[in-house]
């Protein structure tokens, strides 16, 4: 299992997770992260308000695929967020280790 991580412009989120909820997953979060890249001192419009970009509000949306899913969902992913603009994201793959114990909030551990 491979854990993919996207950081992705916030008006985008919603385009990427429905992509990536049409592929077999096993799970999916997002986050409202802040970070910059490349484009560090330059300025650029989010929602019609100007930012400066020392640090630029992102989302980051981690999903939970099957080693055999995981070229599928990069490329849903990169298709949904790709703007051909600086800034558009970055995506990684992190090895999942097997999970030694999970416990279902609500359930008790056995």
């Amino acid at each position: 299992m491979k854990q993919i991580v996207a950081i992705i412009k916030p008006y985008l989120a919603e385009r990427v997770v429905e992509a990536v909820r049409k592929g077999p997953i096993e799970a999916v979060t997002v986050r409202e992260v802040k970070g910059y890249g490349r484009q560090k001192d330059q300025l650029d419009q989010y929602d019609e308000t100007e930012y400066s970009l020392a640090f630029l509000p992102k989302v980051e949306i981690s999903v939970w695929v099957e080693d055999t899913r995981v070229e599928e969902t990069i490329t849903r992913l990169s298709e949904a967020a790709h703007t051909g603009r600086m800034g558009d994201g970055k995506i990684m793959v992190l090895p999942v280790a097997r999970a030694v114990q999970m416990i279902e909030i609500g359930k008790p551990a056995t």
